[in-house]
């Protein structure tokens, strides 16, 4: 075997033992039994350790909170005594280092993929803005709120959160796969204010005594002192006592420390422009870099700090004060301006939240006011059904790819399928949570995963065609087809990359997800396929079991005229684009569902004893029947407390909630519903959200046309460009007619068509660019020919690519919006339009506008080329001469 080959099978066998190996656990496995089956020093301790824990274990006490107390109050180093395995960092602190240990384990204990709230419920939160800890805090604007709450959840790691405001004061959480007993600190961090201070202090020296007070010891103490305490006649300040916990490294010992801080600061946290964690000594730190007017102040305080313990020697210091607790009291050799740190006694997790608390300071503390777990958004039915769909979708797949590609198409399937385990493995890594659009987004990206292999065999059946044989056949084929899969893939990935660097919540995660699967797709494809396609070329296996290689035969599309059909279809395309628009203008009041604009929520109490008839299927169809619009059923209850109530949220039209409460009363008389309460809720996507997304999407194009121009000629750019536009607008028009107009689909736009939008996006890129690099091949493979005559034959010879890969992602999408429900079935009919459309317009609109950019000329497109990189694999290529043409001398029809 070839040292090519062995070494694909060697990388290949590395990534996917690593993916398997993320994936597991993939369901949650009981705490307890998790750490009796882990290996432990001193295991008979340990078990009696587990026994003591065992008896303090009550339902809101579990047991991964008895056994860290249980542990600190024996003292205890649980890493140390019985789990030295486990690398941690150091950490002297018996209780801290207790936590890390617990909360590493438990970790270990869950399953790696998380369901999202939809398929498996989660944790709901209300929190208020608390108006009686400052009557200013009723001047804090909800929506800002809003904003500094999912910047936090974001940070620390809370994938798929659901969050809306609830007018006038209240803010709405909803958390997916988090165990609130588990990790307390999680609310305390949600919630905490974070208003920073910088001031001056010294270090607190106790006097022995103080006729008009008596000693001054207790944190909080007030009292005059002097600024300069060497100079008692001096003026004065007014001081508090502040307090530091300080922890030696080698005993463990935990101390306090208190000092003298001035009241009145000298900074406050708005200088600071960026927090983040800085390991520069080895131990974690909060880093910051501050504002462009706060490095001038910084610089100032400090530098006085500097010169006025130089020469008065009074040991000040500069103390930083969080939410009125000393975070830090440092001494200051030199001035600071636009870099600082915040060092104390923290482990990685407090310097995380610190540092989330930092980049998203909130002016005044929330405070929770109602704490729920809540079931799944979606019927058990429901998420059978589209599951279900998922599957068929992935077996049409499979099944065209095997009929049409025969054995090549099992290679193509095996190569895939392997790519989609990658693509879990990395998504299980960053502690990814799976909702069903997400999975329905897997199916869709296995079609469009299978678009590399097509081109590859396509250019394989060329070589073939043209009397190669199999292995000079495969070799070329692969030569030639990787510069496209490379600038279809980089132009895809510049989206990617642009969605999760500028995009917020649920578009930086699609940015993620999609640049994990192109990277996955295109090691399928180059790698893996390659590799098995190699093993079966040079060990003869093709000659003797499949005749002709099974992949020779193609659709048999000769040249066409497609360019001649520009203008009536670039015609029929735009207005199309305006009949949606229109239709868009026509139905906005109806287009946006509550995931958008918000809408009203109902509480009901039922009997426990009905909830089967209470079925959230049997609800979305009561629903239906009465016309009440879109309605999301879920079912929740108070943490700690064995009472279950129905939430019902509905759209705000007038009458609405009152019209939902006479339904379900007489549609479900058995269960004996209550009204217990209605509230006006928030939108869940925000504004910002949908501005974000928007934004991200232009950047990215722009990043397109930047990449486009350099790689071939801005023309091409151009094309690209228009050419997405237009499949954006077309989708989401049609997407509107169909549904609101013709009953197919809702016709109402949620959370995840977000991510429906942004994946045609991508598709079309993807589509467009195979045209295009046709079209530089063809140019310069006949220098003769015209600029019209070149184009057609490029689409003619990717027409068949081109049906194929978009057969394969149909045939997904459609399984997906024949047999799926919900929010599934939308997803599923926007992205099938995206399909039509992005198929058209790399024909119809990309390369006409490519044609009309440089007037019809080939010599406009050699002027106007920049001097694009070389890629290792055309090195030597040489570029024809091109000659200047146009339809009148080429004789073509316009």
């Amino acid at each position: 075997m070839k040292n090519s080959i062995i070494w694909k099978l060697i990388f290949t066998a590395v990534i996917m033992a690593w993916a398997v190996l993320s994936l597991f656990p993939i369901k949650d496995t009981d705490f307890r039994d998790y750490v009796l089956a882990e290996p432990v020093d001193n295991a008979a301790e340990f078990n009696e350790l587990v026994e003591e824990a065992d008896s303090r274990v009550t339902e809101n006490y579990p047991f991964v909170a008895a056994l860290r107390d249980t542990a600190n109050e024996k003292k205890v180093n649980l890493h140390d005594q019985y789990f030295p395995h486990i690398k941690m960092v150091r950490e002297p602190n018996l209780q801290r280092a207790n936590k890390i240990i617990t909360d590493y384990l438990y970790q270990q204990s869950r399953g790696k993929l998380h369901l999202g709230l939809d398929l498996d419920g989660g944790v709901s939160l209300v929190l208020s803005i608390d108006a009686e800890q400052d009557p200013n805090a009723q001047n804090v604007r909800l929506e800002k709120a809003v904003e500094i709450i999912s910047g936090r959840i974001n940070a620390l790691g809370v994938a798929e959160p659901l969050i809306r405001p609830i007018p006038p004061n209240r803010i709405e959480v909803q958390l997916p796969g988090v165990d609130l007993q588990q990790n307390p600190e999680l609310i305390v961090n949600l919630v905490k204010a974070a208003r920073l201070d910088f001031r001056t202090g010294h270090r607190y020296l106790r006097p022995n005594s103080d006729p008009n007070r008596g000693p001054i010891d207790n944190v909080g103490d007030l009292k005059s002192l002097p600024l300069n305490p060497g100079n008692p006649n001096g003026p004065s300040a007014m001081y508090e006592v502040l307090a530091d916990e300080r922890t030696d490294a080698k005993t463990g010992e935990t101390t306090i420390v208190k000092y003298w801080v001035k009241k009145i600061p000298e900074a406050h946290g708005d200088i600071i422009d960026e927090a983040y964690i800085d390991m520069s000594t080895g131990s974690p730190m909060v880093g910051f870099t501050t504002t462009s007017e706060g490095s001038e102040i910084m610089k100032n305080m400090t530098q006085r700090i500097v010169d006025e313990n130089a020469s008065t020697r009074t040991d000040e210091l500069l103390v930083v004060v969080l939410d009125g607790e000393l975070e830090s009291a440092a001494t200051v050799q030199s001035a600071i301006s636009r870099n600082g740190q915040i060092t104390g006694n923290y482990s990685q997790d407090e310097v995380i939240q610190l540092v989330s608390a930092l980049n998203n300071p909130l002016e005044f503390a929330l405070k929770v006011d109602q704490m729920q777990e809540v079931g799944p958004s979606l019927a058990k039915d429901a998420q059978d059904a589209s599951i279900s769909a998922a599957m068929y979708g992935a077996i049409a797949v499979v099944a065209f790819m095997v009929i049409y590609y025969l054995f090549s198409g099992v290679v193509a399937v095996v190569s895939v399928s392997l790519s989609l385990v990658i693509v879990l493995g990395v998504l299980a890594g960053v502690g990814a949570t799976l909702s069903l659009p997400g999975i329905a987004a897997l199916v869709l990206t296995m079609g469009m995963a299978v678009d590399a292999n097509i081109l590859i065999f396509e250019r394989i059946r060329e070589e073939l065609v043209a009397g190669k044989s199999i292995k000079n056949a495969l070799k070329i084929g692969y030569d030639k087809a990787l510069s496209t899969i490379v600038d279809a893939n980089v132009t895809t990935m510049i989206t990617a990359v642009i969605l999760f660097v500028l995009g917020v919540g649920p578009v930086k995660g699609f940015g993620l997800t999609l640049a994990v699967g192109i990277g996955a797709s295109v090691f399928a494809a180059l790698i893996i396929s390659r590799a098995l396609l190699e093993i079966i070329v040079h060990g003869g296996i093709a000659e003797k079991v499949i005749p002709n290689f099974s992949i020779q035969k193609g659709l048999g599309i000769k040249s066409l005229n497609f360019l001649g059909k520009r203008k009536p279809a670039f015609i029929c395309s735009w207005a199309l684009v305006l009949a949606g628009v229109v239709a868009i203008f026509i139905a906005k009041d109806d287009i946006m569902g509550i995931d958008f604009r918000g809408g009203a929520e109902v509480v009901f109490e039922f009997d426990p004893g009905s909830k089967d008839t209470l079925e959230i299927a049997a609800i979305e169809d009561m629903a239906v029947a009465n016309e009440l619009g879109e309605v999301i059923p879920v079912f929740q209850s108070e943490i700690g407390q064995n009472i279950e109530r129905l939430r019902i949220q509905v759209d705000s039209e007038e009458g609405r909630t009152e019209a939902l409460v006479n339904a379900m009363l007489a549609t479900f008389p058995n269960a004996e519903l209550v009204k217990v309460s209605e509230n006006v809720i928030g939108a869940a996507v925000s504004d910002q959200i949908v501005f974000n997304a928007i934004e991200s999407i232009a950047f990215a194009l722009i990043g397109i046309l930047l990449y486009v121009a350099l790689r071939f000629e801005i023309g091409y750019g151009v094309g690209a460009v228009v050419a997405t536009i237009h499949d954006v607008l077309m989708s989401i028009g049609l997407f509107v007619i169909l549904g609101q107009f013709l009953g197919i689909g809702s016709g109402q736009f949620t959370a995840p068509m977000v991510a429906a939008v942004l994946m045609i996006v991508g598709y079309s890129i993807n589509d467009t660019i195979v045209v295009f690099d046709r079209i530089r091949e063809e140019l310069e493979l006949n220098p003769s020919m015209k600029l019209f005559d070149v184009i057609n034959r490029a689409i003619s010879l990717t027409l068949s690519r081109t049906l194929l890969t978009s057969i394969t992602t149909f045939v997904a999408a459609f399984a997906l919006f024949i047999f799926g429900v919900g929010v599934v079935t939308d997803f599923a009919l926007v992205f099938l339009i995206g399909i039509v459309t992005g198929t058209f317009s790399s024909i119809f609109i990309a390369s006409p506008v490519f044609y009309a950019w440089h007037k019809g000329d080939r010599k406009h497109v050699t002027d106007h080329e920049y001097a694009k990189p070389t890629y290792e694999w055309e090195a030597g290529s040489k570029r024809a001469t091109k000659e200047s043409d146009s339809d009148k001398t080429s004789g073509a029809p316009a």
